[in-house]
């Protein structure tokens, strides 16, 4: 079933435990009255369920995912990692028109694969270098601002960001074209 991107973005903060809507809102940092007709949709597809359960100061709802949702989940993460994997092969063979053209039909889905962590954003970064562009070109307003980790949760840096470590610096040298992944001038 065609789904909306914004959809899986939801159902994925649900999976990874964001049962309550206002912490839905603040990882997705989708807007509210959307968010709340997405939740509305989800619940009407059978892919979630509110559960009323007892709590210290009367009955909380918590959102969940059914058996369908996490099916859904699973299908629509599979198509979003074979897509990501299309667009690496074209960026390794250098086709920057191919390249251009695959991103641009599916512009939509790059929020989803960000927040899902199927995106390598190195990488993405360089495809974006080598077809000339800029990642607010395919990236919403929303997602763009320092604040928000778009990794869905998820550290895929490799480094504890709190253990107090700088990994910046040094300047970024290649042209960005295949096969050039970047690299650091550490100054020796």
């Amino acid at each position: 079933m065609e789904q909306e991107p914004n959809d899986v973005i939801v159902l994925s903060a649900i999976s990874q435990g964001a049962k309550k809507f206002e912490k839905i809102l603040k990882m997705t940092k989708i807007d509210s009255q959307e968010l709340n007709s997405l939740l509305a949709r989800l619940e009407e597809k059978g892919f979630t369920v509110i559960i009323e359960k007892k709590g210290w100061f009367g009955p909380k709802k918590e959102i969940t995912l059914t058996d369908k949702g996490n099916k859904e989940l699973e299908e629509r993460r599979f198509e979003l990692q074979q897509n990501w994997d299309q667009m690496v092969t074209m960026w390794k063979s250098g086709d920057k028109q191919k390249l251009e053209q695959h991103m641009e039909q599916n512009k939509g889905i790059i929020p989803s694969m960000m927040f899902m962590g199927i995106m390598d954003m190195m990488m993405f970064s360089s495809m974006m270098g080598f077809m000339g562009m800029v990642m607010t070109s395919f990236i919403p307003d929303q997602y763009m601002d320092s604040g928000h980790d778009m990794s869905g949760g998820q550290d895929t840096s490799g480094h504890d960001a709190g253990s107090g470590q700088d990994f910046s610096g040094g300047d970024f040298h290649g042209d960005g074209g295949p096969g050039d992944m970047g690299g650091f001038d550490v100054n020796f």
